[in-house]
């Protein structure tokens, strides 16, 4: 191939829509002028922020169509079309397999075939997302996901009964789920700086119960005409947003010459950046200020020089392609795990998860069972847990920033949730409005500190000083802590099916036991940061 041509496939280009847009905008407007990197960076905070909503969303419908494929027949009216005898008298409402007395256990398998599944690839994930184009990357995995939420619907139209079917559909759909968190996550890594970030992903994250929300109410809409529907629309829509995202997202500032604005805007993560300090083995606590230009200024002309030479993503690129000249490898699954801290809080986030999967996917039956409300009701009310999941989010994200103490901001959510859990148990049935009160509160203290650790915390460990500048850990971090969690996520739902026989108690049980492990976890952590915390004192009496 001649020089030329290579050259000419090494520039790197924006995405389609992107060109066209601005060349509209050129054409039609020319007189005015647009702030572009303000445009893009909230571009691809829109665009990540929809994105993982679709991602969601598409996972919240079994929850709520659990309460019609396996339900009481007797309490339902019988329709006049429908021959009934002694085989069908007590399940002629119900939709086979789930119609037998082991329905709650089946329906836990196919929880847990998601779940599985996408604990297992989340760990690969990471390490893919570090190598290859976020862009193909996004689109390509939402594309996937949301036509497998497509598949299980579908099922129904073709009066499909077989569970391997299901359990296959729901463990693609559960591998392919894997490329939002590390995809979203880096991307806003890579455009937005450090400065107040508990806060900024504090109010980014409520995107994960924005998306509970909407595949609830998507579900719940037609759960109780043709719950098929239920899936098939969530679906259809992931796929349209995918593709959007495909046009649109700018996954990197070097795509479109922004990489010295990121700079500017972000003074922090070059000149005075913030780092996890772990000088005195704390693992994660006081974070400190570095000015590295001030003690060596060749260190300006050597960023410069790196970033100059970063690895660039076009429409040409190969998904798998790596430029082997590249000055940041990618670190490894062993090299990610010996950042200090990442072991106690993907610890922490396997309980923690737990506890919140769980509500994921048993919230609105359990609402159905203990209440009279109807299933599309039911779902509905769950809608408040989430709605509470977005203030803990935002709130535990301010007080880590005020702080800089996140294990401690974590324990202390925790310390609240377990008790929380007993009450909602004994006491949520009693009336709607003490049940809506108990969900939103504890909304927000269980879905504080795994919105805390997903996000901030993942952040900054993925920036670990330790990893001296290299920026290809974040993915890779986030997978792990992730992953590590969304095992957690998968055994939760499962025991929740196999202990739900013997009654809800027995769930709520062990949340409660989860909940108190996760902070046993932390306690570490917690103890260093309050030791840091009492020589911040201490130096400042002194001078």
């Amino acid at each position: 191939m001649p020089t030329s041509r290579r050259q000419k496939m090494s520039i790197n280009s924006p995405p389609i829509g992107v060109t066209v847009l601005a060349k509209l905008t050129s054409n039609v407007c020319p007189s005015i002028h647009f702030n572009r990197f303000l445009l893009y960076k909230t571009s691809v905070l829109v665009l990540t922020y929809v994105a993982y909503v679709c991602y969601h969303m598409t996972r919240k419908p079994i929850a709520v169509v659990k309460s019609v494929l396996h339900q009481n027949c007797s309490d339902l009216p019988r329709p006049s079309d429908f021959k009934i005898n002694s085989f069908n008298d007590e399940t002629w409402c119900d939709y086979a397999p789930f119609d037998g007395s082991d329905a709650s256990a089946l329906l836990g398998i196919l929880d847990s075939s998601f779940l599985f599944c996408y604990a297992i690839a989340m760990f690969f994930s990471g390490l893919i997302a570090e190598r290859v184009s976020l862009r193909y990357y996004l689109s390509l995995g939402m594309l996937l996901s949301g036509f497998f939420c497509y598949t299980f619907g579908y099922a129904k139209t073709k009066d499909v009964h077989s569970l391997a079917y299901f359990v296959i559909v729901q463990s693609f759909a559960g591998i392919f789920q894997t490329t939002g968190w590390p995809g979203v996550v880096t991307v806003v890594s890579r455009w937005c700086g450090k400065s107040k970030r508990g806060l900024i992903l504090g109010i980014w994250n409520s995107h994960t119960s924005i998306g509970n929300m909407l595949g609830t109410y998507i579900a719940a809409h037609y759960v109780a005409t043709d719950w098929s529907m239920s899936f098939i629309v969530p679906g259809f829509i992931m796929g349209i947003v995918g593709f959007i995202i495909f046009l649109f997202l700018v996954d990197s500032p070097e795509i479109v010459g922004m990489q010295h604005e990121v700079t500017a805007a972000n003074p922090e993560d070059t000149s005075n950046y913030r780092r996890f300090d772990d000088s005195d083995e704390s693992g994660l606590g006081e974070v400190t200020i570095r000015t590295e230009h001030e003690s060596n200024p060749s260190l300006r002309s050597l960023r410069g020089s790196l970033n100059s030479e970063s690895q660039r993503y076009n429409e040409r690129t190969p998904m798998l392609g790596m430029n082997s000249n590249h000055h940041e490898t990618p670190i490894g699954f062993i090299g990610a795990l010996k950042i200090p801290g990442v072991i106690e809080f993907s610890l922490c986030l396997f309980f923690s998860k737990l506890v919140n999967y769980t509500f994921l996917f048993w919230l609105p039956l359990y609402i159905k069972n203990t209440t009279p409300l109807t299933p599309e009701a039911s779902a509905e009310l769950s809608m408040v847990f989430d709605i509470g999941g977005i203030v803990g989010a935002i709130a535990t994200g301010v007080i880590s920033d005020t702080t800089s103490m996140p294990a401690s901001t974590c324990v202390g959510m925790l310390f609240v949730a377990a008790p929380l859990l007993f009450i909602y148990e004994t006491y949520g049935a009693l009336s709607w409005l003490i049940n809506v009160s108990m969900l939103f509160v504890l909304g927000l203290f269980v879905n504080g500190p795994y919105a805390l650790i997903t996000t901030s915390v993942s952040a900054e460990l993925g920036q670990h000083k330790s990893l001296e500048g290299n920026g290809k850990a974040l993915a890779t971090v986030t997978s792990i802590i992730d992953g590590t969690g969304s095992i957690g996520a998968a055994v939760g739902p499962l025991i929740a099916g196999l202990v739900q026989a013997g009654g809800w108690q027995n769930v709520f049980y062990m949340l409660i036991s989860s909940n108190i492990i996760a902070m046993l976890l932390l306690f570490r952590l917690v103890r260093k940061e309050f030791s840091k915390l009492n020589r911040r004192r201490n130096n400042i009496r002194i001078e």
